[in-house]
């Protein structure tokens, strides 16, 4: 647990902060937004300046503005965030056209200026690797920066789990249930493509919480064969459909890999699985659905302690941290632990161990 002390606070020069939300949006980023701007107002008698649209809301300095109590309130259900957000928002290689061509300037120093002349004497960055990288380069520039993860993927690294993750699963899961009566009903594989660009943590959860049969993710190699194998088996035991989950990122075995141009690789691979089977096959491609909706009440409450422990942490004056989950206890990480490398699904791991127990394929 972060704790401050009253000599943090007596030292803390903290007047105004900042909230900015980067990368792709997550179910509970308001959430963290409400308990950070509530915390800091109730808590410190902080001012709050809401960052829109990343960190190109330092940027266009005109475009923050206050977060007060009357903003924050009622959005810990909503899905999305009040403040916009960007995925291309880096100042460091900050994209421009210039004599009808791009070029690419490091604007950082510009950014750091803009939040000065907003009065802000510290952001909360809430975001997944490629935010927390930036905000940790700020950082280093001289920048007071606390990090709060977030990513639906749940692969990043120096915590248990990101907040978005629940949702995302609940929302797949339920997905996967209702696929379960369609292809039950007409003797077909169906295959759905998740979220997950690097792991497999939605593919493998979900599949394992909706009763997948077969599950391909990126840290497990696996040939159409191996996945034809699995709905043969099957079929052998008068189970005449099979259903499949695909993590957007799996990396497609070597002979599908000249038909890289199809629309997805769950398409991709259902074709193909349709070839080696001479099964009916459909694909369903769930997409940005589970980026979206009403978060659920583990992510409102996780969301609502990052939100918190970010503000005890600017406090504090304990910059270039990250809060995280572990064992239960929201604690503080170096950024530095959480970038660069990727929680990844431990191809030996338990659940893995668990899901080929139950009879679920990975088509290894």
């Amino acid at each position: 647990m972060i704790v401050v002390s009253n000599d943090d606070l007596r030292m803390s020069n903290i007047r105004c902060i900042g909230i900015a939300t980067g990368g792709g949006d997550a179910p509970g980023l308001n959430a963290v937004i409400r308990a950070a701007t509530k915390a800091a107002i109730l808590k410190y008698n902080w001012k709050v300046i809401g960052i829109p649209d990343g960190f190109d809301g330092l940027i266009w300095p005109e475009k923050a503005f206050e977060l007060t109590l009357k903003e924050v309130s009622g959005i810990l259900p909503r899905g999305g965030t009040i403040l916009g957000t960007t995925n291309r928002g880096n100042p460091f290689c900050y994209k421009e056209e210039e004599n009808g061509k791009e070029v690419v300037r490091d604007i950082s120093d510009q950014v750091i200026a803009n939040s000065r002349k907003l009065g802000i004497d510290a952001v909360i960055t809430i975001g997944g690797d490629g935010s927390q990288k930036i905000g940790h380069e700020l950082f280093r520039r001289g920048m007071n920066i606390v990090g709060v993860p977030k990513t639906i993927d749940n692969d990043l690294s120096a915590t248990e789990v990101t907040f978005g993750f629940d949702t995302a699963l609940h929302t797949v899961t339920d997905a996967i249930d209702k696929i379960h009566t369609t292809a039950a009903s007409h003797h077909r594989v169906i295959v759905v493509e998740v979220m997950g660009r690097d792991c497999g943590w939605i593919a493998l959860q979900a599949g394992l919480a909706g009763g997948a049969h077969v599950i391909l993710i990126p840290e497990i190699a696996f040939t159409i064969q191996g996945v034809c194998d699995c709905i043969a088996a099957r079929t052998a035991t008068g189970k005449h459909f099979t259903i499949v989950v695909v993590a957007e990122g799996v990396k497609p075995p070597p002979e599908l890999k000249e038909n890289r141009r199809a629309s997805s690789v769950g398409n991709l691979i259902g074709n193909a699985i349709a070839q080696g089977s001479r099964k009916e096959v459909r694909v369903s491609v769930l997409g940005h659905i589970q980026r979206g909706g009403s978060p659920s009440p583990f992510d409102r409450v996780l969301a609502t302690r990052f939100g918190v422990a970010a503000v005890d942490l600017i406090a504090a004056g304990n910059f270039g941290k990250m809060v995280a989950l572990r064992a239960g206890s929201i604690v503080a990480v170096d950024v530095t632990s959480a970038i660069g490398k990727l929680k990844s699904v431990n191809p030996d791991g338990e659940l893995v161990h668990t899901a080929k127990a139950i009879g679920i394929g990975f088509g290894d």
